[in-house]
């Protein structure tokens, strides 16, 4: 069976790789696992610079997590379940490493996929690739985590147009509005991701990872988490989720009440 999630390790560079390519490098609970594992390697490994996280193939970076996983039944908790492999704990792990990231964006990012991608320090992507956050045409509330960084780390006018219009993003689109850091052509991805890792490897690490803390403490915001996790229980066990659910399945709109 192919590994889902590798690591490999290169003198001061981690590459942690999603490879799942025939799913979009989606990620289900254990693929989860497996990506908080190999974040927790690179992140104990003194001798670890800099990490970058990509996908395998060159249509999609990760379709975030399978939502066929998610039960039809009377509570419906896709992501926001606090234990250790939930999305929302491994994204906040991936964004608190000691070291700089780069998410290489090798194709399109979809759902959770886009939170990931932002809990890194830098996003370089790739010319062609698109993003849609797709919760509300489910009925999903995104956990804490995610909306804070994309509110935090692009801005709020981007967090409502992907969160409340579930609007579509094209790769200029993205660098337009801050998403990106960088945008290549496919043929010279590779050698911008690897001159970028090379700078990041080559700067003074304590001070990196010193001032990588520090500008993330400065940018802390401090909302009602108790209040938005009541907004996040109420959608898990609505009736809008489970229409959502059933009408994904089904491959038909959805017909929401409200409730």
């Amino acid at each position: 069976m192919t590994d889902t999630v590798l690591l490999t390790i290169d003198g001061p560079r981690a590459t942690i790789t999603l490879n799942d390519p025939t799913k979009h490098n989606r990620l289900d609970t254990a693929g989860l696992g497996k990506l908080r594992e190999a974040i927790e390697k690179a992140d104990a490994d003194p001798a670890v610079r800099v990490t970058v996280l990509t996908g395998t193939g060159e249509k999609t970076f990760c379709s975030g997590y399978d939502l066929g996983s998610i039960p039809a039944g009377k509570e419906a908790r896709p992501s926001s379940e606090t234990h250790k492999d939930s999305f929302e704990t491994v994204m906040d792990r991936l964004e608190a490493m000691r070291m700089p990231t780069l998410c290489a964006l090798n194709g399109g990012v979809y759902g959770g996929a886009t939170d990931m991608a932002l809990a890194c320090d830098f996003r370089l992507g790739v010319k062609g690739m698109r993003f849609f956050m797709p919760a509300a045409r489910f009925g999903l509330h995104y956990y804490p985590g995610g909306l804070r960084r994309y509110t935090q780390k692009v801005s709020p006018s981007f967090a409502k147009r992907a969160f409340l219009l579930s609007e579509d993003f094209s790769d200029e689109d993205l660098l337009r509005v801050g998403y990106l850091d960088w945008l290549v052509e496919r043929a010279d991805f590779e050698a911008r991701v690897n001159e970028v890792a090379a700078r990041l490897a080559g700067l003074a690490p304590l001070s990196m990872s010193n001032m990588k803390r520090a500008i993330e403490q400065f940018a802390q915001a401090e909302p009602d988490i108790p209040a938005i996790r009541q907004g996040i229980r109420e959608c898990q066990t609505s009736e809008d989720l489970r229409e959502g659910l059933t009408a994904l399945r089904e491959r038909r709109p959805p017909a929401f009440k409200g409730r």
